[in-house]
Formats: structure tokens, sequence, C-alpha cells
């Protein structure tokens, strides 16, 4: 996909109930392809009590860090978290805003979707390029009982700074030795194989178009796209299927804490049903709020989305954030997001 993804976000508020804020407010946020797909149906569900206005450019999470760090955004979306030490030393704000899975998706002829079963280690050795046929014994062995063509695999990952890629490459670097020593983990790397698509959705493009492709997306983009996904082996060693139960299950061992900016890794996680690929989007957002009613609508688009998006969420298996942490992360937009006298936006 040639072109940035970018979207133009219809929001509303009651505005003297919800916000206070007298007249339209344009909010602009940048950054996460993972989440584009709810955050879009949040603010289908949103605009018909406001005329805020939300452009939202899906660009990918590095994206998303570069615009808030510069300040051109009023708040940057990334699926790999920042440390303390970074959010200090932007004096950023940081929180997650929902959790979901990253499946691999893969197109072969007569492929059912949960029809094939791959583990971490094989799936590290096809995209290492050390298994380069679908009916390579590592993939036979798995798969006993499915006929598996003698066909080229063709490897399909993102160039672009992705927090997709992040949440992939961290799980690939706790089942395989070689990849971390090789590859390793980040928003980019460079992959040893295979073509590149930009975004969640040139990813989905490109397994769509190219014959034995294999790819990695969020669960939303290869639901949208009637995409093959394939079981995957956890950590327990049994083989799950993607869904918001198996997502739940591994974002239940999550142990959110403000005082570390909310960080937290939910890859390869224990339990006999948790989704071994699973991760969380976080919001980053200034400290000190130049325009404090941007800054204010942007956190009741959030407030509102907590509140009356999980319906929505659920319906692309996306795992909402607990209340219990909605409270944690409210409670730190008040104390920690600010105008430049020092008074509170939120």
């Amino acid at each position: 996909m040639k072109r940035l993804s970018s979207c133009t976000l219809l929001a509303s508020l009651a505005l003297l109930s919800l916000t206070g804020v007298a007249g339209a407010t344009d909010i602009t946020g940048a950054g996460s392809t993972f989440v584009y797909p709810v955050c879009a149906k949040w603010a289908e569900g949103f605009k018909a009590a406001t005329q805020n206005v939300l452009n939202y450019q899906s660009i990918g999470s590095g994206g998303g860090i570069k615009q808030i760090k510069a300040k051109v955004v009023d708040f940057g979306a990334t699926d790999k978290p920042l440390t303390r030490e970074e959010l200090n030393k932007n004096q950023l704000v940081q929180w997650p805003v929902v959790m979901g899975g990253v499946v691999p998706v893969v197109n072969l002829e007569g492929l059912a979707a949960g029809q094939m079963k791959l583990d971490g280690p094989t799936l590290a050795n096809i995209y290492l390029g050390k298994i380069t046929k679908w009916n390579d014994p590592a993939i036979q062995a798995l798969n006993k009982g499915l006929k598996l063509p003698a066909q080229d695999i063709v490897v399909v990952s993102r160039t672009d700074g992705s927090g997709t890629t992040f949440i992939y490459t961290n799980y690939l670097s706790k089942v395989s030795a070689e990849w971390k020593e090789k590859v390793g983990n980040d928003t980019a790397v460079r992959w040893p194989t295979g073509i590149n698509g930009k975004g969640n959705e040139g990813v989905a493009s490109y397994v769509r178009q190219q014959a034995g492709a294999i790819g990695y997306v969020e669960y939303a983009y290869a639901l949208q796209n009637k995409m093959v996904y394939a079981q995957m082996k956890n950590h327990d060693g049994l083989f799950v299927k993607p869904d918001s139960d198996t997502f739940g299950a591994a974002a239940s061992n999550a142990n959110w804490k403000p005082d570390n900016g909310f960080y937290e890794i939910l890859t390869d996680e224990p339990g006999k049903t948790s989704w071994p690929i699973t991760g969380a989007t976080f919001i980053l957002m200034q400290k000190t709020q130049e325009d404090p009613v941007r800054g204010k609508a942007a956190l009741q688009f959030f407030d509102w989305s907590y509140k009356n998006g999980q319906k929505a969420a659920l319906a692309l298996d996306y795992i909402p954030m607990p209340e219990r942490v909605v409270k944690m992360i409210e409670d730190e937009w008040k104390a920690s997001i600010k105008d430049a006298g020092g008074k509170a936006v939120y």
C-alpha cells in the first residue's frame, strides 16, 4: 500500500454536560494501525452527540511517537509502550486504551480460517528464511492429516515503524533464541527475507494478492478482509484460535501500574487459553497542554470510548480496559495533564 492511511473521524459530545467546550473543537492524533478499526467505530457512535472533529492518521506507532514528541498532534497512539525514562525525558503521559491480538494470516488455496496450526519456533524459522516450502516437515508435523502443497512461502512483513511489528517480533524473540540474536525486537527490524507492505492494510493487501503468502496483522484486519488465520501453540503448549476469549485470557495477566507509565507487554503469556501474540495500544499526550481546550476534548473522546465503546470493541474482538484500570487512568489524567498555569485539564 503506497499511500498513508488516514481517516477523519467525526465525533461529538454534549458540549455543556460533558466537555464544557463552547463550539466545535478539532482534535488530531496519529500512530497505531492496530487500533484504527475500533477507533473508527468509536467515533461513529460518538458523532451523534458532538460537533468535534477527530483527524487520526493511521501511520504506524513509530510515526505516532515522533509526532507527539514534536507536538504536532494532540495525541499519539503506539503499540510499543515507552519506558518511564522515555516518558520523563519527553514530558509525556502514557496509558493503555484497548487490547487485542496479532495473528499470522496465510493465502493457501482450499485452506479455511483456523485450519492450519503453527508454533513459535516454526513461525520464527519461516521469517528467518529457513523454512521455504509449505510442505516442510516442521509445518507438516504440526498439521497431521492436512495435505500441504509443495509451494514456495512468500513472507510478508511491515516496512514502517510499527507497533504491530513490535508485538510480533517481541513474541518471536521470546520463542526463538536465533531470532532474538539475529533480528531482535523493535517497531522496525531488518527482515531476513520476504516482501514488505505498509501498515496492517498493506500487509493484508499483499497476503491476499500473493499465492502462498504469510503475513501478520491485527485480528480486526483479518476479519474485515476475510483472511485465513492460523491457530498458534501457546505458552502452555496448547493450540488456540484468536478471538476475544483468548486475547482476554492473555490480558488477564496484566499488572497495570501508573507509576511505570502503565508499561506492559502481553506476548507469550501463561494460561491454557491465552493467545500468545497479544498486545495493547497506548495513548501518548504532552503533560503540559499548550491548547487546553483541545487537550480536554481529546481526553473526553477517550473517556467516552471507555464508557460507551465496549460493545464496539468486543464486536471487533478487542479487549476493553477493566473499569478499575480506567479509574487509575483518569486519576492519572487529573494528576499529570495540565495547562501552562498548572491547572488540571481534565
